[in-house]
């Protein structure tokens, strides 16, 4: 029961403060955010890549049932894609040892994706026998973070990637690509938008349905996500990007929105903002689901997303990890209960 009145109250609070669209998006946001509703989307695909991306880093273990029931709290969200772990070596990521547990312990919704990371074919034919139907492969602009990530060159990884691409199609498997530092890297600086062209271009010919830009370190602006997408989308179609925004700098919520601007229509995010990368010092959480979606919504984008129940998702994760959110759409809110 107290569950369910935090659930009313927040729902209450939010229609107080005269957010039109709780739950999915409406029409008649829409027609209040007039001043760009015509160079928007009306839907938004959210990839939540809270249970990988944001557990990743953790330093204390999380337990895999901790994991499951965080999965399965996304999947009463109304989210249709949820990055459930990754199938890396303990040895690199120990955070992601359960990987087999955990997908075997999830509660699968019909509609619902569950992706899993995969870096090469053993991680593939691994995800493969946990029953995964769609993984993803992840790659860089930058040589060196590609080698300090990784452990390769840029074209060994795409020569690493064409292995699981082909294996995927022969089982039926969709594959999704990662690029990281799209707007920069912590060891070489600015990344030229080309260098980011040209991995997205070879991942997207290879056969990734779907390929996601990453700003890695959170150090990317509005004006370096136009300059990057403006050259990156001649090379791969609009339709086929998305785009994964950290928020180090702050930035992250502008860059979403001139993405929006220029077409995109495929956002990443983390509940409560969890995540960091451990092959890029400094870099913060992902940009906190809650905050996403509370922007798409007042802008009467449709998401599908219930933002109530995302935020119940984002306190339980945190109070498991003992740590405050970092989705001050949750922060604001929590405050006024």
């Amino acid at each position: 029961m107290a569950a369910l009145a935090g659930l009313i109250s927040r729902s209450a609070f939010l229609s107080r403060m005269g957010h039109p669209c709780l739950a999915v998006g409406c029409s008649t946001a829409r027609s209040a955010a007039g001043f760009a509703s015509k160079a928007l989307p009306d839907r938004v695909k959210i990839v939540e890549v809270g249970p990988r991306d944001g557990l990743q880093n953790e330093k204390t273990m999380v337990p895999a049932e901790t994991k499951i029931r965080l999965i399965d709290m996304l999947s009463d969200c109304g989210l249709s894609v949820i990055e459930a772990t990754s199938f890396v070596s303990p040895k690199w990521v120990p955070q992601m040892a359960d990987q087999m547990q955990v997908m075997k312990g999830i509660r699968r919704r019909p509609g619902v994706s569950y992706p899993v990371l995969t870096p090469n074919l053993r991680g593939f034919q691994a995800a493969v026998e946990a029953g995964a139907s769609e993984v993803a492969i992840f790659g860089a602009a930058s040589e060196l973070f590609s080698k300090r990530n990784i452990n390769c060159s840029v074209e060994e990884s795409l020569q690493r990637f064409e292995e699981v691409v082909v294996a995927a199609k022969e089982a039926g498997v969709r594959v999704r690509g990662y690029v990281s530092c799209v707007l920069g890297c912590p060891y070489e600086g600015k990344v030229a938008p080309a260098k980011v062209a040209h991995v997205a271009k070879r991942m997207y010919a290879m056969g990734c349905y779907e390929i996601s830009l990453g700003d890695t370190t959170g150090v990317g602006t509005p004006g370096g996500m136009s300059e990057m997408l403006a050259v990156v989308s001649q090379e791969v179609p609009v339709g086929a990007l998305a785009v994964h925004c950290h928020d180090t700098y702050g930035q992250a919520l502008a860059n979403i929105l001139v993405a929006l601007q220029m077409g995109v229509s495929v956002v990443d995010s983390s509940v409560a903002g969890l995540g960091g990368c451990p092959y890029a010092k400094g870099a913060s959480g992902n940009v906190a689901t809650e905050d996403v979606v509370y922007m798409l919504h007042g802008l009467g984008i449709h998401t599908g997303v219930d933002l109530s129940k995302l935020m119940d998702a984002g306190t339980f994760i945190c109070h498991s990890l003992n740590r405050q959110t970092n989705s001050k759409v949750s922060q604001a809110t929590l405050s006024k209960l």
